[in-house]
């Protein structure tokens, strides 16, 4: 048996000690930066609650304070829905889109020098285990 959920995990921590250890001036928790960097992926920095926690792989009650310290800090804003009041979307302000940038090439970066040695089609074969395992965790 391979046991390659032991290696993500450890890949997952040391990956996530780097980008906040790199990133530590912005003062974020991983799963802020997570939030914010699945933000900036939709369209316009905006999405439903509902559809960041899928991105994210993180329940509401944990979102939901996340999103409260990143609202606190000005780098998210939450309202309605335009056509659907009861669905809240969130958006990145001007600020945290400057942050979730910086978020993001920080990842890009990381990235890029951890595939480096690599097949090209490795990443591609990654992203595929990755998936399947998601697929089957929930």
């Amino acid at each position: 048996m391979v046991f390659l959920l032991l290696d993500l995990q450890r890949a997952t921590h040391a990956t996530l000690h780097r980008l906040t250890t790199e990133l530590a001036d912005l003062k974020l928790t991983p799963s802020e930066l997570n939030a914010l960097a699945n933000l900036a992926r939709h369209p316009a920095g905006a999405c439903t609650v509902s559809e960041l926690g899928a991105a994210a792989g993180t329940r509401p009650t944990t979102l939901t304070s996340i999103l409260d310290r990143l609202e606190q800090r000005g780098l998210v804003s939450r309202g309605p829905h335009q056509r659907d009041r009861r669905t809240v979307v969130v958006r990145l302000t001007a600020p945290g889109t400057t942050v979730a940038t910086r978020v993001l090439a920080a990842m890009a970066d990381l990235e890029r020098r951890a595939l480096a040695t690599l097949p090209p089609d490795a990443a591609g074969d990654a992203a595929a285990v990755l998936h399947a395992l998601t697929e089957a965790a929930t």
